[in-house]
């Protein structure tokens, strides 16, 4: 945990990591007086982790010799281990351990909600309820971005979040897939697409075996030929030149970035005539689509651009290991203000702000999520086609519609990972609100510091 021979930056010093650190230094500190050569580690973990707030998944190691992993009550960060009779083994993804160990899914065990995995000096293992296990709020947004995609239930998870998208896509285009190319973002998108493709492509079977039954007996070889062939129109349309994830980079060189991240294929669209489908894993600034991608597609000259995401809209800050605490870099918020400014309701925003400053005045700021008040004034649909005007570069003349996934349809495709606060506002815990509503204060006070 020291850097040698340097002093701790200003960063380092007042992270929620140092604040760990110095917790279980005190308690480690203090166990050692009281028993000296007889650490118990448990009884350590047991005093620091009730007074630490959010998700984490965290390994250490004792000067003696002592190895531990834990994590939070609620689940909020993933945890695994594996152990044989050479290594013990933790990380936050299943797939890693499976890949350098070569080993099958079940031998790699979760480590669940408020456990401690614990390696004694002289090597013998043990499993331990550190924290009462409490609703399980594992997140959400690990499976639809984060995780890598090589774990098997994740993939799975990720073709669920694109085949539940294919009803109201389908709609989007007024059922013509003759005239529609579906492509996605890559490329954390691609397994969401294989999902929505599938969607397609058992419609268009159905459509098939109905056209064909009505035909009776009046059809032809070249007839049931050209619908058996009929497909699903796929093409890569966006090729990604640079491996970066965009939407954590530096602010500063962020908008300059994107402009070069993404090229097209061109010659794949027929001006005019066809409808671009495309599918991305979030929408989480919008910068991406405006400045990069949706003014490029719009060069191909589409019918229409139609922008799928496989998550819901991102509403509100994280602060539980994902760094994305600031409300003016969410695009479903600027969305929300825009129609706020249309409907000149503008004053909820300084009754909300008054109401933070009240919470905060009484210390009680982590008992509401104020912020929720703003989205309970809109429809999910009426913040989608905001959000399409503003990921609408000025001058392009190609409609744009914007399709996000539903709760409902997250719930069901991530049924183990509940966490939707990133969604809903409903945090798992009570720092999650006072995150959000200082986040809130920040935004209309005009300081652009993270909410915690």
């Amino acid at each position: 945990f020291a850097l040698v021979g340097k002093e701790p930056s200003d960063t380092t010093r007042f992270s929620d990591l140092a604040a760990m650190i110095e917790l279980m230094h005190t308690f480690l500190c203090k166990e050692d007086e009281a028993s000296p050569g007889r650490m118990d580690i448990k009884k350590v973990l047991k005093k620091t982790l009730p007074l630490l707030d959010g998700g984490f998944h965290v390994g250490g190691l004792t000067g003696n010799g002592i190895g531990f992993v834990f994590r939070d009550a609620h689940g909020i960060r993933p945890s695994y281990y594996y152990v044989n009779d050479e290594v013990v083994v933790a990380a936050s993804e299943r797939a890693a351990i499976r890949t350098t160990f070569n080993v099958g899914e079940n031998q790699v065990k979760e480590l669940m909600p408020g456990e401690a995995l614990i390696m004694d000096e002289n090597g013998e293992i043990e499993v331990a309820q550190i924290l009462e296990p409490k609703e399980r709020k594992a997140c959400s947004f690990e499976r639809i971005y984060f995780s890598r995609g090589s774990d098997e239930k994740i993939y799975k998870e990720r073709k669920a979040l694109g085949y539940n998208l294919s009803e109201p896509v389908l709609d989007a285009i007024k059922h013509d897939l003759k005239n529609t190319i579906f492509s996605f973002i890559p490329n954390t998108a691609e397994t969401a697409f294989y999902g929505m493709l599938k969607g397609m492509e058992n419609y268009l079977n159905r459509v098939k075996v109905e056209r064909i039954l009505s035909w009776g007996k009046d059809y032809d070889d070249e007839k049931l030929k050209e619908m058996i062939n009929r497909r699903i129109r796929v093409e890569k349309i966006a090729i990604k030149d640079v491996k970066m994830r965009t939407f954590i980079t530096e602010d500063v060189s962020r908008n300059e970035m994107v402009q070069h991240v993404y090229d097209i294929t061109y010659g794949t669209v027929r001006p005019g005539e066809d409808t671009l489908v495309v599918i991305d894993d979030s929408i989480v600034r919008g910068t991406t689509l405006k400045e990069s991608i949706v003014r490029m597609l719009g060069r191909l000259q589409p019918k229409k651009i139609v922008v799928v995401s496989s998550s819901p809209q991102i509403r509100y800050p994280d602060c539980y290991g994902i760094d994305m605490s600031k409300m003016g870099d969410f695009i479903a918020f600027n969305a929300a203000v825009e129609l706020l400014k249309e409907r000149k309701n503008t004053d909820l925003l300084t009754q909300m702000l008054d109401r933070c400053k009240d919470l905060a005045r009484n210390n009680k700021l982590h008992e509401e999520n104020v912020v929720q008040q703003l989205y309970k004034q809109f429809t999910a649909t009426e913040i989608s086609a905001k959000i399409a005007q503003l990921i609408t570069p000025p001058g392009l003349k190609v409609p744009v519609e914007v399709i996000f996934q539903t709760i409902e349809d997250l719930h069901k495709a991530c049924p183990n990972n509940l966490g939707d606060w990133y969604f809903t506002g409903n945090y798992p815990t009570q720092g999650g609100n006072k995150v959000v509503n200082k986040a809130f204060m920040n935004y209309m006070e005009g300081r652009n510091v993270r909410g915690y």
